[in-house]
């Protein structure tokens, strides 16, 4: 009899057991993951914009060359060229912070036979930035008169090309807005929040020009064109009902 009771029990608790996952299905299903939630709806354009402006600062570059016997004469028979050229310029009005070293070359000069050395060749060149395009043509004038054997520039830019070019993906992103407007039109939603921006290839590329140092004059004029300043944006917008 004891042994019938103890079953009766055990078959009384399984049964509670039972009806109380029926009466809490959430219990049965706790093994089971969440429904993973929905994805928003997105559109993603691209955007472009582009300035138009006119170059205000110039760079030149201006080089000696020199000879000598031993590798130390050449350098400083480079040296001492460079620094009339360096003088003169500053004299032209150029100040000390817009030069800059640009270039030291050395190399030996051979026999035709290319088995001796005969001698050395040094190079050097400065970097001169120009705020007052009108004074290209005495700049260029005062550095040749006063050894410069080569004359590179100018290469024009703007002095505030990196706030142009802000203003530029400013548009861009507007112009990727616009866009996405009329995509969402078309979907029958409307916008929503910027989800993310990427900002693709932009330039501001200088306008360069180059020339020999005797084809230039005192009265040399540049005329600074214009300088195209483009931007381009990938934007991702959510797309509403």
């Amino acid at each position: 009899m004891r042994i019938v009771r103890i079953v009766a029990v055990a078959l009384f608790i399984l049964a509670v057991a039972a009806l109380a996952g029926v009466g809490r299905p959430e219990a049965v299903r706790s093994a089971e993951e969440d429904p993973a939630p929905s994805q928003p709806r997105t559109i993603t354009v691209n955007g472009t914009a582009s300035l138009t402006a006119v170059p205000d600062r110039a760079t030149f570059s201006f080089g000696v060359d020199a000879r000598g016997q031993t590798a130390s004469a050449a350098l400083a028979e480079g040296a001492r060229l460079m620094e009339r050229v360096v003088a003169a310029l500053k004299r032209a009005g150029v100040d000390a912070k817009d030069i800059q070293t640009q270039n030291l070359s050395l190399y030996p000069q051979t026999s035709s036979d290319g088995r001796h050395i005969e001698g050395y060749a040094a190079n050097a060149s400065v970097s001169v930035r120009l705020a007052n395009l009108d004074r290209a043509g005495p700049l260029v004038d005062a550095a040749v008169g006063a050894g410069a054997t080569s004359v590179h520039g100018p290469s024009l830019e703007r002095s505030d090309a990196d706030e142009l070019q802000n203003q530029a993906l400013a548009e861009a992103v507007a112009d990727a807005r616009v866009k996405a407007e009329a995509l969402a039109e078309v979907a029958g939603g409307s916008l929503g929040e910027i989800l993310s921006i990427a900002e693709g290839a932009g330039s501001t590329p200088p306008i360069p020009y180059g020339a020999r140092a005797e084809t230039l004059a005192a009265d040399v004029t540049v005329e600074p064109g214009t300088q195209e300043i483009q931007a381009s944006v990938t934007v991702t917008f959510e797309l509403t009902s």
